[in-house]
């Protein structure tokens, strides 16, 4: 019961008594910035429809980090993008693929920043999908697997810290698990895009990466959007298949979910901004539409919803938003 004299405002009268009761706090240690590799030289290219986010190639590479660890963010989600792409996506666990490059540079130039590599096929595979399929167009899953085992293990080699699988294949991380764990690499943590959505969140990566699908979409293996208990479902499985952190993906429409599997789940939760949601943002800050401090807010509210690890491309701009 709440007293009748209780009076809220009298924990909002100033800076310090607002700090000092503060319920959620944003951290640079609880974000991830992620990067989008490509082949070649002297590339740092703006990806048109996402604002100030870029392509860039390895001998840029470096330099990003460095800028990165003097804001104080010290983990990284890797993309890439090969020169070419065929049907069975043999550049995404190609061991000199562009990824793989990234993370042996990453790793032995600054060891102490944590790398992160996305697992799928979409960028590598010339029809742009996630997943093979059969002539009557049903998802080859099996093959699918052992594939995405194929790229876990190549990025495990070149000294990885985490593997994400994004592709939303049935047991995928039992059997990235059991792959790495066979390999030597039971250190490797896996961080399950378990509930990744179809959503129409995804067009300015798709620019990025070039991963648009050529035929058909993603329906058949990402999640319906009007569902959430299957959310549970699917962190549960991959929780029983041995994920290390589950992962929402979108976030900021998305944050029902975020917080029923912060009820739901004891262990690290992350929530992927997606671009999408960074252009809305962006663009609208930067019209004047909205303040910047939109940025913080939409973070506060993940952190609020349950999520313990942010995956966003605010990350450069969150160190000057904190700070004010």
């Amino acid at each position: 019961m709440i007293a009748r004299n209780n009076r809220p405002t009298r924990l909002r009268t100033n800076t310090a008594m607002r700090g000092l009761v503060r319920e959620n706090r944003l951290s640079l240690d609880g974000i991830m910035y992620p990067l989008f590799l490509v082949e070649g030289e002297q590339i740092k290219k703006e990806i048109s429809s996402m604002k100030g986010q870029y392509v860039m190639s390895l001998d840029m590479l470096a330099g990003e980090i460095q800028e990165l660890m003097a804001l104080g963010i010290r983990s990284v989600l890797l993309f890439g993008e090969p020169d070419s792409k065929d049907e069975a996506g043999s550049g995404a666990y190609d061991e000199q693929g562009i990824v793989q490059k990234g993370i042996r540079l990453i790793k032995e130039r600054f060891p102490e920043v944590l790398v992160a590599a996305d697992v799928c096929l979409c960028q590598y595979k010339a029809d742009g999908h996630c997943c093979f399929f059969d002539e009557a167009g049903r998802i080859r899953r099996m093959k699918t697997l052992e594939t995405l085992n194929q790229v876990a293990l190549s990025q495990a080699k070149a000294g990885v810290d985490m593997v994400a699988p994004s592709d939303m294949m049935d047991g995928r991380v039992g059997s990235i698990r059991e792959s790495l764990d066979e390999n030597g690499f039971e250190h490797v943590s896996i961080m399950a895009y378990s509930a990744k959505y179809a959503s129409n969140m995804y067009g300015p990566f798709r620019d990025a990466v070039h991963s648009a699908p050529t035929f058909g979409d993603r329906k058949s293996y990402q999640m319906d959007y009007a569902n959430g208990r299957e959310a549970m479902k699917e962190m549960e499985l991959d929780l029983l298949e041995g994920a290390d952190i589950l992962m929402v993906k979108p976030a900021g429409f998305y944050q029902d979910i975020i917080r029923t599997a912060r009820d739901h789940f004891d262990v690290p939760l992350a929530a992927y901004q997606v671009s999408g949601e960074y252009a809305m943002l962006k663009n609208a800050v930067d019209a004047g539409l909205l303040n910047k401090r939109a940025i913080l807010e939409s973070l506060m509210a993940l952190k609020r919803s349950g999520a313990d690890i942010l995956i966003t491309y605010f990350a450069k701009e969150l160190k000057e938003l904190l700070g004010e």
